[in-house]
């Protein structure tokens, strides 16, 4: 069994309690409300200028040009193609994605990412990788699932962001990886990098849940 598969069966409450999420169903159901749309695409742009900052952090960490090269492909793609899928939500709720770019991250946007940089600062490539992979592999998930219950057709308004998700390349890309990684790594090393995986994928949930509850600062 692969380091991968491991993680992916230990995290599979995790995986099936995201793929219940009412925001999730919400999207296959077209009947999410254009405060959740926009709450939603607010939080994650900032939230993935983060992720982008932590795909540079790994950089600096790898020393062969092939891990290089990945990040900076991931890097590449966060900041020039995963505005599609913003787009599409900002479209649905009746805004320009150019007035959801602006905020402040909100208590579970703002610790997830403290919990990516922390690791990008403290951890390995593996461990960085590892934090990272939840992000892209519930995503995949996602958008193969709906996309099953979902059949190609334009009239359903979030058809672009399902087929989006619904591509695996790039997720298969960091798989791999992770799996290569920890076939050199100490067991403290691979216990740490299955606890950031974890960690990651509860972060996961509790972002769906911000977005439907329209999370906001206490005080």
């Amino acid at each position: 069994m692969s380091f991968s598969h491991d993680l992916r069966q230990q995290a599979a409450p995790i995986f099936d309690a995201i793929l219940h999420h009412p925001f999730v169903r919400g999207i296959a159901t077209a009947t999410l409300t254009r405060d959740q749309l926009a709450h939603y695409v607010q939080q994650d742009f900032q939230y993935l200028t983060v992720f982008c900052q932590i795909y540079g952090l790994a950089i600096a960490k790898a020393t062969s040009r092939e891990d290089m090269a990945l990040f900076h492909q991931r890097l590449g793609y966060v900041l020039h193609s995963e505005t599609h899928p913003h787009h599409n939500f900002a479209e649905v709720a009746g805004y320009q994605l150019e007035e959801l770019t602006h905020g402040t991250l909100l208590p579970t946007s703002r610790n997830y990412t403290r919990h990516m940089l922390h690791v990008a600062y403290s951890g390995s490539l593996g461990e960085i990788l590892a934090a990272l992979l939840p992000c892209p592999w519930t995503y995949w998930e996602i958008g193969v699932q709906l996309k099953e219950e979902v059949t190609a057709h334009p009239a359903h308004p979030f058809q672009p962001w399902i087929d989006f998700y619904a591509r695996s390349e790039t997720t298969q890309q960091l798989v791999q990886r992770l799996d290569q990684w920890a076939e050199g790594a100490h067991a403290d090393e691979r216990t740490r990098m299955a606890d950031h995986f974890l960690t990651s994928c509860r972060m996961e949930y509790l972002f769906w849940e911000m977005a439907y509850n329209l999370e906001a600062w206490p005080v």
